[in-house]
């Protein structure tokens, strides 16, 4: 799915967490790859969107996993990815992410919420 920002404050919040977003999210990948017995390698795609993919392999199982996809998921509250890739939804920021007093990223609360997500996906592979 991809994401419909509906306004321009929106839009710069959204600008504030996507580069720390994916820097959370890579890193705790790491730590989960460093603990799995899953191997993890990343891969480009061109369509419908380019980006990158985690494709995670044991034995003869995979599962590609998309790191925009992650990202998003950290960074709105609403953002649901098991609607089609080419459909736009509107997403709401998660802006418990942003401190209300410096208007910065709340790193804590952004790794929290990353950490936990790629636990999850880890959590979910087969054993």
């Amino acid at each position: 799915m991809k994401p419909k920002i509906t306004s321009t404050k929106a839009w710069q919040q959204a600008e504030l967490l996507m580069q720390p977003a994916l820097i959370r999210v890579l890193d705790n990948i790491r730590k989960q790859l460093d603990e799995s017995i899953w191997n993890g390698t990343y891969h480009e795609k061109q369509t419908p969107f380019p980006g990158y993919q985690l494709l995670l392999e044991h034995g003869d199982k995979q599962r590609y996993v998309d790191i925009w996809e992650l990202c998003y998921q950290v960074c709105f509250i609403n953002y649901n990815p098991t609607h089609s890739e080419m459909e736009s939804r509107e997403v709401e920021i998660d802006t418990s992410l942003i401190e209300e007093d410096t208007g910065d990223v709340d790193w804590n609360r952004l790794d929290a919420k990353a950490s936990e997500l790629i636990q999850a996906i880890f959590d979910s592979l087969p054993r």
